[in-house]
C-alpha cells in the first residue's frame, strides 16, 4: 500500500527526530541523507513551521518540532494499524495454527503468538496445552498444527528450534528436614522417594535420573507422565515424594508448603522442541516456526 508522500515525510521527520540526526535516520529508513533532508524541508515548507533547529554540529528539535511529534508518531502508528487491519481482512479465511505445548513453555508459546498477531498480515495462534503423549497424539490426529515437545522426538516429524531446560533442584516438603540442606545429592537420598513417571524413553531427563537414583526407590512411580510439574508440586506437598524441578519452575511458582533445594552433581536438562508432521508443512506454520526462533534468540 503507498501512504503517499505527505505520510512519508512523516516518517522523516520522526525517524529525524528520534535519532537527532539525519544521517543515522536515513540508515534506519534506507534512504539517502539528502532524499530525508529534502523530505523533512518539504514538510516543513507545508505546514509552513520550522520543525528542527540546525546547526554546522547538531540538529534539535524546535519547540513547534517537540509540540507535533507526538502527533506525528500517533499519525504513523494509525496508519500502521491501518495496513494491518486491512491486510487482515484481505484474507478472512485464513486458517489459525493451531500450536499444543509443554505447560513448561508456555512462556514460549505465548511470546511467539504476540509476535505472531503484530505480523502483517498477522498469523493467528489457537493454543493448546498438552503433555508429551497428548501432544503427539493431537498430531497424529491432525488436531493441531505443531506442537513443543520434549525429547526424545519422535522419528516421524520434523523438529525445530530444539531448546535445554536445567533441572537443578528438587522439590522437598517445606516441613522435611532436607528443606533445610543447602544442596542435596541425589546418591544420598536412598531413604526418600522421588516422582518418576512411568513413561521415561531413552535418552530423556527422566531416564538420566532414574538411573542415578539409589537403592529400592528407583521406580517410584506416581503416573504414566509427569508434564504439569506445578500440580506435581501438590504430591510433593503432601508427602508422596520429592521431584526434580526445572529451573522456570524454581523461577516462577511460590509456595509456602514447598522448597526447592539446589540439586549438586546431577547435570540433569530437559530438551524441547517444535515439532511438525513433514506433509503439513504450510506459510501459516513456517512463520509460527521462524517465530519460535525469534523468540528464543531474544528471550
Amino acid at each position: 500500500m503507498d501512504s503517499g508522500p505527505v505520510l512519508r515525510d512523516v516518517r522523516c521527520f520522526a525517524f529525524v527526530a528520534r535519532h537527532l540526526g539525519f544521517s543515522r535516520a536515513a540508515a534506519e529508513l534506507r534512504m539517502s541523507q539528502p532524499a530525508v533532508s529534502q523530505a523533512v524541508g518539504r514538510l516543513e515548507r507545508s505546514l509552513g513551521v520550522r520543525l528542527f533547529d540546525r546547526t554546522s554540529r547538531e540538529v534539535r528539535l524546535s519547540a513547534v518540532g517537540e509540540a507535533l511529534l507526538p502527533y506525528a508518531e500517533a499519525l504513523l502508528e494509525a496508519a500502521a494499524a491501518f495496513t494491518e487491519e486491512a491486510a487482515r481482512l484481505a484474507v478472512p479465511g485464513r486458517p489459525p495454527v493451531r500450536l499444543a505445548y509443554a505447560p513448561l513453555a508456555g512462556a514460549l508459546a505465548a511470546r511467539a503468538a504476540r509476535r505472531l498477531a503484530r505480523r502483517r498480515p498477522p498469523v493467528g495462534v489457537e493454543l493448546r496445552p498438552a503433555g508429551r503423549r497428548a501432544a503427539a497424539a493431537a498430531l497424529a490426529a491432525g488436531e493441531v498444527s505443531a506442537a513443543v515437545i520434549g525429547a526424545p522426538f519422535p522419528r516421524d516429524l520434523v523438529t525445530a528450534a530444539r531448546f535445554h531446560v536445567a533441572v537443578g533442584h528438587l522439590a522437598v516438603p517445606a516441613d522435611d528436614p532436607l528443606a533445610r540442606a543447602a544442596r542435596l545429592r541425589l546418591d544420598r537420598l536412598d531413604r526418600h522417594r522421588l516422582l518418576l513417571p512411568r513413561d521415561r524413553p531413552p535418552g530423556g531427563m527422566w531416564a538420566r535420573l532414574a538411573a542415578l537414583l539409589p537403592g529400592p526407590h528407583r521406580h517410584h512411580v506416581v503416573a504414566e507422565d509427569l508434564d504439569d510439574f506445578a500440580a506435581a508440586l501438590d504430591l510433593v506437598a503432601a508427602g508422596s515424594g520429592l521431584l526434580a524441578a526445572p529451573d522456570p519452575l524454581v523461577r516462577t511458582v511460590r509456595r509456602d508448603d514447598v522448597r526447592f533445594v539446589p540439586l549438586d552433581g546431577a547435570d540433569l536438562r530437559m530438551t524441547y522442541g517444535l515439532a511438525w508432521p513433514p506433509e503439513r508443512v504450510s506459510p501459516e506454520l513456517m512463520a509460527l516456526v521462524q517465530a519460535v526462533q525469534e523468540t528464543l534468540w531474544t528471550r
